[in-house]
């Protein structure tokens, strides 16, 4: 039997300026979750982290179109995040946020540390000005067309046309956001540079031992953001909002959203562990060389995750020791450095490319209003854009939750538990296992090796191919199902008709399994009907924390009460069953022309309490 692994599963930090939509969930968090549950049932040890991105200019977009605070405005969307990701079963260990006293000292602990180690120098550098505000413009409030691919609506810091990071100054046409007719003009403020190009060779090989197992474009995107040089990137930046540089005559300055957000991955597990009174527990992860570190983002992230971030690991290297004085010892071992970046393409909508300005989206929290959660998961984790981009379609939805979860795995288990139920006085038929037939025998087998095919794809963050291999395996069961009939049988031939229900229930208990990563609440019912006791999985609450200053709430899984492993079937002859009840709502083609008159319809903002 193999010890059990290290699986660090590292989330994307999405901004809280808005709710989050399917995008959202296709591109990080459903993937992540899904890894996460499957690594967890093998009893591996998993911690999964992110948060709320509290900083980022976004934010201050938001904020300055409200007429509020930008802290207000991440409070709020940080608790919809909260209540949304519960409701769809996001198993964090801890979904925390980057303004917590906690984030803001290791931030300002790993620049000072990459500033000892000589990663970091000072220069002056050409920003955007705005004259009619009297200050450098944040490279979201400046926009343009992008001197790369020509794309009209570029941001100043990224072109979401072609992916490509930008520099602000080098827009064709700049203009400030918040006012068109300002006249921007180019003035200087000295920086803080990350020195890149010194990692160079350490990042290319650090790229060659990984690209077995990395996916194809997230290594061909990596390699030609190195080939087209590395240079310096600032690390700080003229804004109010932000973690304050740690050095004195700075003080007007703020670290850089993009340097301080990744480390959120670091930061969150040192609070994890002081959460659960184990304060060393996170080294487990980042100091061990046999741990794997997953970063599971969107391909708009891939240079942050795949380069950036580990530039900062390196430069930090065996430095951080996580003692409250924020200087610690030198360390023998190394930081580790992410092991998989899968990053996910994008998610379009009825075949469109996302836009928040156009209402061009689906939001979470209004389809939780509207469908099941494990309808959501399943839908959208077998249209994930693991290789290009897919697309949420209504009519695709509607037909794969009736056609597949509802038709396939919905009635399969519905209706012979039923059945079994009735017919058997609420108990698993009484059946002897060296009389099954040779049909039944090689039903259980396939349903079995499952546990292998199925569990090599979902490790491999082969996601939407593991999927398609467990319903493989549903409509396998289904065949076999129609083929034995026990329903004709029971009466001319209940023995047989005994041997083909209880070997079904046997495949249905494996596949619970083999599905619950994917649809967690529906493999939970069928294990209660199954007449199990416990969960699954852990539960999933909102707690809140008291630091110094002011308490904050974050989203945790607690895994004591978890019982699920990933192994076959224990379902023994005569197993008491629980009356079961429909698992999967019927959708009704209505849905599809009101879903779509939603998409690009003006949204009524959600209101700000002040």
């Amino acid at each position: 039997m193999t010890e059990p692994k290290y699986i660090h599963v590292s989330v994307a930090w999405p901004y809280a300026n808005g709710d989050l939509h399917v995008g959202h969930l296709a591109g990080a968090y459903l993937p992540a979750d899904i890894f996460a549950r499957y690594h967890r049932l093998k009893g591996n040890h998993v911690l999964m982290v992110s948060g709320s991105d509290s900083h980022g200019t976004p934010i201050s977009v938001e904020a300055d179109k409200r007429g509020i605070p930008a802290r207000q405005v991440f409070e709020h969307y940080h608790e919809r995040f909260l209540l949304t990701q519960q409701k769809l079963g996001i198993g964090y260990d801890l979904f925390t946020h980057t303004d917590t006293e906690n984030h803001h000292r290791v931030s300002q602990d790993f620049f000072l540390r990459l500033l000892e180690n000589g990663c970091m120098y000072k220069e002056s550098q050409k920003l955007m000005y705005s004259a009619l505000e009297k200050r450098f413009l944040p490279d979201r409030y400046v926009e343009g067309e992008c001197y790369l691919c020509h794309y009209k609506g570029a941001r100043g810091d990224q072109c979401d046309n072609c992916g490509n990071l930008l520099e602000a100054t080098q827009l064709i046409n700049p203009r400030n956001r918040n006012n068109p007719t300002d006249a921007l003009e180019v003035r200087e403020s000295e920086h803080f540079f990350l020195d890149l190009g010194r990692f160079e060779p350490e990042l290319l090989a650090y790229l060659d031992q990984h690209q077995s197992h990395w996916r194809q474009n997230v290594t061909r995107f990596s390699r030609n953001f190195i080939a087209d040089g590395l240079h310096g990137r600032p690390i700080t930046r003229d804004i109010d909002w932000g973690i304050e540089v740690p050095l004195p005559g700075w003080e007007v300055k703020k670290l850089y959203v993009w340097f301080e957000a990744v480390i959120g991955y670091f930061a969150a597990s040192v609070e994890w562990a002081k959460n659960i009174g184990q304060p060393d527990a996170w080294k487990q992860w980042w100091y061990n060389p046999q741990s794997e570190i997953y970063n599971f983002i969107g391909k708009d992230n891939i240079p942050f995750h795949t380069v950036i971030w580990q530039a900062e690991l390196m430069g930090v290297d065996g430095l951080y020791n996580g003692d409250e004085d924020c200087i610690g010892q030198r360390y023998d071992a190394h930081l580790q450095l992410p092991y998989d970046v899968p990053a996910n393409e994008f998610m379009n909508i009825e075949g469109d490319k996302f836009s928040k300005s156009r209402n061009w989206a689906i939001w979470l929290p209004d389809l939780l209003e509207r469908y099941q959660p494990d309808a959501i998961r399943y839908y959208v984790a077998a249209t994930f854009p693991e290789s290009a981009d897919s697309d949420f379609a209504w009519d695709g939805f509607l037909n794969r939750v009736n056609g597949e979860l509802l038709a396939a795995w919905g009635n399969l288990a519905n209706r012979m538990l039923s059945f079994a139920y009735k017919r058997y006085d609420g108990h698993v038929p009484d059946v002897a296992v060296s009389d099954l037939t040779d049909d039944d025998r090689a039903m259980l087998e396939k349903s079995e090796r499952g546990f292998e095919v199925v569990g090599d794809l979902l490790a491999a963050v082969k996601l939407r191919e593991a999927l398609v291999a467990a319903m493989s395996l549903v409509r396998e069961a289904n065949g076999y199902l129609d083929r034995r009939a026990p329903w004709k049988t029971i009466k001319e031939n209940p023995a047989d008709a005994a041997k083909a229900v209880y070997t079904v229930l046997r495949v249905i208990d494996n596949l619970k399994i083999l599905l619950s990563p994917f649809l967690p609440f529906t493999s939970q019912k069928i294990h209660e009907f199954l007449g199990y006791d416990g969960q699954l999985f852990g539960d999933l609450s909102i707690v809140e924390y008291v630091e110094s200053t002011r308490p904050h709430k974050g989203l945790v899984y607690d895994a004591t009460k978890a019982t699920g492993t990933w192994t076959v079937s224990a379902l023994a002859p005569g197993q008491a069953l629980r009356e079961p009840a429909p698992l999967i709502v019927k959708l009704e083609p209505e849905i599809i022309e009101r879903e779509r008159a939603f998409i690009g319809a003006p949204r009524e903002e959600h209101p700000i309490i002040v």
